[in-house]
């Protein structure tokens, strides 16, 4: 088996190829994807109007406060910053030298990238290509990337399970059921995973082999690409969990300084959607909105379309239905999707543009 200090040294030395270039941020994969999650949500909020169009939707368009939608931008503002500062303050203690502002760019390529890609795939790798561009290692990168998961794995399930028990009345639609059970066993699988690589990180590097010795006997013609893939993955699950744990070590304040960010994170995107009802003119119970909100963020968080696209518009009509007007429902849908995900998607796609750029001029 390989040397786990050998391939650990050759990983740290070697920086992003072109490859690893064109597998993250392949323009074909981010048109293609950019388009899906442009036309399946176009088409959501479309059915959304002319199913609850009546003849006040526009004059709810017109009668916006533009003092909530200022607000609003504030609260984006607030949630990128937030999402950066829980890189940050990992990424900083093993590059102390790196400043803020690279850990926003990384946040908001990985916000952009999670937009256009199905399962929110392509969120992980874009913020590796982020940090690294500015020397960062990947190994680093992966384990900043790995921990804050961790936060959120922890997280998210115990918010939904507090939706579920405020709402449970309330939850009858089959569609609905079907993403909560959906979600619930994803984040299940997730959470099982990051717990045994670190803390049994033999057994699941152990696991892998199997697996990969079982794919072997019934495609004999991948068996030697499969066992060498098996072999990295065991070498890498111990060199993760091996710096995952001197971290920590070293600095215990830090993972529950990235739990607590985590929630403010998410209870200022929760919070974001009673704003937007102020905005509409519609008054409502706080802790039903963010009750809601909290379940349809959990359902689309693996979603299998660009950004939760179509799922979400679904889970807005079905669930906010009981407790906003007809007339305001789909001008809502646009507004949450537009503040939730396009606006900080949209400073993300600037940010890859820009280093795309200077990436192909180098």
């Amino acid at each position: 088996m390989t040397d786990p200090k050998k391939v650990l040294a050759d990983k740290e030395a070697v920086p992003v190829k072109e490859k690893t270039l064109d597998s993250v941020f392949n323009k074909g994969m981010i048109f293609k994807g950019s388009l899906w999650l442009c036309l399946i949500t176009i088409a959501s909020v479309a059915v959304v109007f002319f199913y609850n169009h009546t003849g006040d939707t526009l004059q709810a368009l017109s009668a916006i406060k533009p003092d909530y939608i200022i607000l609003c931008f504030g609260m984006v503002f607030i949630d990128l910053m937030l999402g950066s500062w829980r890189n940050h303050i990992f990424i900083r203690k093993l590059n102390p030298d790196l400043s803020h502002w690279i850990s926003f760019q990384a946040n908001v390529a990985n916000m952009f990238m999670g937009a256009v890609t199905p399962f929110h795939s392509g969120a992980g790798p874009a913020q590796l290509y982020v940090y690294n561009r500015y020397g960062v290692k990947l190994l680093d990168g992966f384990i900043v990337s790995l921990i804050n998961m961790g936060a959120t794995l922890l997280f998210m399930p115990i918010a939904g399970i507090f939706a579920i028990l405020v709402m449970n009345d309330q939850l009858e639609s089959s569609l609905v059921l079907t993403l909560l059970k959906y979600g619930f066993a994803v984040f299940f699988i997730f959470l099982m995973v990051f717990l045994m690589a670190f803390w049994k990180p033999q057994f699941a590097g152990n696991m892998v082999l199997k697996i990969a010795a079982f794919y072997g006997r019934i495609r004999p013609s991948k068996k030697e690409k499969s066992r060498k893939r098996a072999d990295r993955s065991y070498t890498n699950i111990l060199n993760y969990q091996q710096i995952c744990k001197k971290l920590l070590a070293d600095h215990p304040l830090l993972f529950p300084l990235s739990l607590l960010i985590t929630t403010l994170l998410y209870l200022n995107k929760y919070c974001m959607q009673y704003v937007i009802l102020l905005g509409l003119g519609v008054q409502t119970d706080f802790i039903q909105v963010i009750s809601i909100q909290i379940l349809i963020q959990f359902m689309i968080y693996f979603a299998p379309s660009p950004g939760g696209s179509g799922f979400a518009e679904a889970g807005i009509s079905i669930l906010f239905a009981r407790i906003v007007p007809a007339s305001v429902l789909s001008v809502f849908t646009l507004l949450q999707r537009s503040f939730l995900l396009f606006f900080p998607a949209f400073i993300g796609a600037f940010i890859v543009i820009r280093l795309l750029k200077k990436h192909t001029s180098k």
